[in-house]
């Protein structure tokens, strides 16, 4: 078998209705359409959903909240949890190695909850107005 012997096996490929080819050909004068009615005009269909004036199930439903694309990707690391790796520099695969933040995500900000008695080194994670005064204020320092 060549690649110009291949075709479609027998049955496979069935020939399409001519409506409006009169009588003899099975489909003439109303086409198929039958004789009166919405379908049987040109133009005659309504939008997607539409229930005949009826209110709409989409509408019918209350709208349920709203979940951001972006959370699955970005963390948030209270202060006194940046005490618990054992780093010179913090880094966010410090982190991940750590178990503090989850494995695929891509930004961290520090937030101001608890205490930080330990200077730490932050390298590329975000911090907060409050959090960047409370590491100052422990002898650490932020690069971004």
């Amino acid at each position: 078998m060549r690649l110009n012997e291949l075709k479609p096996g027998k049955g496979a490929k069935k020939e399409g209705k001519r409506f409006g080819r009169g009588h003899s050909a099975g489909q003439g004068k109303t086409s198929g359409r039958g004789q009166k009615g919405q379908h049987s005009r040109s133009g005659g269909y309504t939008k997607v959903g539409f229930e005949g004036g009826q209110m709409p199930l989409q509408r019918r439903l209350p709208k349920v909240g709203f979940r951001s694309r972006m959370a699955k990707y970005s963390a948030e690391l209270r202060l006194h949890e940046l005490a618990i790796p054992e780093a010179d520099e913090i880094t966010i695969d410090v982190l991940k190695a750590a178990n503090l933040v989850p494995a695929f995500v891509t930004k961290v900000k520090v937030i101001k909850s608890g205490e930080l008695d330990k200077a730490v080194k932050l390298k590329g994670i975000a911090v907060t107005k409050g959090a960047r005064e409370a590491i100052e204020k422990a002898g650490g320092s932020i690069e971004a």
